[in-house]
């Protein structure tokens, strides 16, 4: 398994039809021609962007007979996961202190206390 580097991974997930792939090969993994038939686009165009997928190591093309069937690759989904999820942590961390703040701001503002 190849696992791209994040930019390389975000670049690939940044254009809506690769995205779209990813989410239909989530289900199961599927052929070329069975990718083209949901979208308005040609069976060259779908191959293109399953290269970039390929090369941010996000997919897979396997050998099965006559078909090649793409498969859905985790590695750097996870990778990419994983580096969000720090981020996600700050972000919580921020909100819990504003939660925290506001309700130090609506008990100071309560309406039965009076202050002289």
């Amino acid at each position: 398994m190849m696992t791209g580097s994040l930019d390389t991974t975000f670049a690939a997930l940044s254009d809506p039809t690769r995205r779209a792939i990813l989410a239909r090969l989530a289900e199961g993994e599927a052929t070329v021609n069975e990718l083209v038939a949901p979208f308005k686009l040609s069976q060259p165009t779908i191959s293109k962007h399953l290269k970039v997928l390929e090369n941010a190591g996000l997919i897979s093309r396997g050998r099965d007979a006559q078909r090649r069937p793409c498969r859905l690759e985790a590695g750097p989904l996870a990778e990419a996961n994983a580096w969000l999820e720090r981020y996600r942590a700050i972000w919580e961390a921020n909100f819990d202190r504003l939660d925290a703040l506001l309700d130090e701001m609506k008990v100071g503002k309560n309406p039965r206390r009076r202050d002289r």
